[in-house]
C-alpha cells in the first residue's frame, strides 16, 4: 500500500498529512490523482454541470493586490453589462440547456447596483420559469442586500476567502475598512444563515504562500464545511502591487500542478462537493481544465460574456478565450469534457450533494 492510500485510510486527515500529499511526485502523485478520480466517480459521477459565466461588470471598490481590476488600477476601461446583454445571454444558456449561470462582478456595494441585481434575478426567474439556477459572486454586501438577492431567485454564491491566513490576508490586501479579513469570515456566515449554497475558493502559488498555508486552506474548506470550491493557480499581472514579486515565485507548471493536487486532495477529503475546473487552469496548461475534471472537478464555467468586454475583465495575465463567442467557447468546452471522460449534465442544476445532505442534518 502506498504512504498516499495509508493516509486517506485514516478518518481525519492531519496539517501534516496534507503538506505530505501536496509534495507528492512520482508515483505516488499519480495514485492521489487516481484515488481522486476513484471518489469523483462514485460520490458525484462523471457529469460536469455548466454555470454559463457572465462578467457583468469590472467597477470594482476594493484594492486588492493581486487583481487587475483593482480599482487603483487607471489603465483599466470599465463596463457594465446591459439588462439586454444579460438577457441574451441569459437566453442562450436557457436555451442551450445549461440549467444554471453565474453572474460575476467588482465588488459594488451602492444602492443602484443591489437593486439592479435584485430585478435582473426578477427577470432571470420570470424569462426561464425559474427553470435556470443563478449562481452569484459579487463580494462581500449587507444582510439586508443578501436577503433580497435570495428572495430575488439567487440559489447559489461563491465568496472567495483567497488566502485562509489572516497574515497572509494582511499582505495581499490593502490594511483598511475595505479589506478585512473578519468581514469576509462574516460574510461567507452570513450566506450560509440565509440558506444559500455557499461557494468559496484560494489562489495557489502566490507571494509569500508557503505549501503549510495550502494545508491550511484545506482544512479551511472542511472545517467550514463549505458546498462549493474554485481554486486555481495565482497568475500575475502587470498592473498590480505584487507583480514586483514575480523572480520569486514557483514557475507556472509548478503553481499548476499545485493546483491539480489541491483539486484531488479536496475532491478526497470532501467527496460530494461542487469543484470547478478554474479558467486560469487552461491559461497554464492548454489542457489544464481536462486535468482539472480528471483530478476530481466537476464544474466549468463557458464564458457568455459578449466579447467586447472580455479584454476589460482581466484578473490576470494571458486569459485564454477572449475573442470566443458563446457558441465557440460552448464546442470547445464540450470537447474538453470528451476528452477527459465525463459528460456534460444538460438540463440539470447541478446542485451540491454536501449543500442537500447539510442541509438535511441541520434540519
Amino acid at each position: 500500500m502506498s504512504f498516499v492510500e495509508k493516509i486517506f485510510e485514516k478518518a481525519v486527515f492531519s496539517r501534516d498529512d496534507l503538506i505530505f500529499l501536496l509534495n507528492t511526485s512520482g508515483d505516488e502523485r499519480l495514485r492521489l490523482f487516481e484515488m481522486a478520480a476513484e471518489t469523483k466517480a462514485r460520490f458525484v459521477g462523471r457529469k460536469v454541470y455548466f454555470r454559463g459565466l457572465l462578467e457583468y461588470s469590472n467597477t470594482c471598490s476594493k484594492n486588492c493586490y493581486y487583481c487587475g481590476i483593482r480599482a487603483g488600477n487607471k489603465r483599466h476601461v470599465r463596463y457594465r453589462m446591459t439588462d439586454s446583454e444579460v438577457m441574451e445571454a441569459v437566453q442562450y444558456a436557457y436555451v442551450n440547456r445549461f440549467a444554471s449561470i453565474v453572474i460575476q462582478s467588482g465588488e459594488q456595494n451602492n444602492q443602484a447596483f443591489t437593486r439592479k441585481i435584485a430585478k435582473l434575478l426578477r427577470e432571470i426567474h420570470t424569462s426561464t420559469n425559474g427553470e435556470l439556477h443563478v449562481t452569484l459572486s459579487l463580494g462581500e454586501q449587507s444582510e439586508e442586500t443578501y436577503r433580497r438577492w435570495f428572495e430575488a431567485g439567487a440559489h447559489r454564491y461563491l465568496l472567495r476567502i483567497e488566502v485562509s491566513n489572516p497574515d497572509l490576508y494582511l499582505k495581499l490586501h490593502p490594511d483598511n475598512s475595505r479589506h478585512s479579513y473578519t468581514a469576509r469570515l462574516s460574510a461567507l456566515r452570513t450566506l450560509r444563515s440565509i440558506g444559500y449554497q455557499v461557494g468559496t475558493g484560494v489562489m495557489i502559488g502566490l507571494p509569500f504562500q508557503t505549501i503549510g498555508d495550502l494545508a491550511d486552506d484545506l482544512l479551511f474548506f472542511r472545517d467550514f464545511d463549505i458546498d462549493m470550491v474554485g481554486m486555481g493557480p495565482y497568475i500575475e499581472h502587470e498592473d498590480t502591487p505584487l507583480y514586483r514579486y514575480r523572480e520569486t515565485l514557483l514557475p507556472l507548471t509548478g503553481r499548476f500542478d499545485l493546483s491539480l493536487k489541491m483539486v484531488a486532495i479536496l475532491r478526497i477529503m470532501m467527496k460530494d462537493i461542487n469543484i470547478a475546473a478554474t479558467t486560469a487552469m487552461q491559461t497554464i496548461d492548454p489542457q489544464g481544465r481536462e486535468k482539472a475534471l480528471l483530478a476530481g472537478a466537476n464544474v466549468i464555467m463557458p464564458n457568455l460574456t459578449p466579447v467586447r468586454y472580455r479584454q476589460d475583465y482581466l484578473l490576470y495575465e494571458n486569459k485564454p478565450c477572449l475573442d470566443e463567442e458563446a457558441s465557440a467557447c460552448q464546442t470547445c468546452l464540450e470537447a474538453r469534457i470528451r476528452i477527459a471522460g465525463d459528460t456534460i449534465a444538460y438540463g440539470e442544476w447541478g446542485d451540491s450533494r454536501h449543500f442537500h445532505k447539510r442541509r438535511t442534518i441541520e434540519n
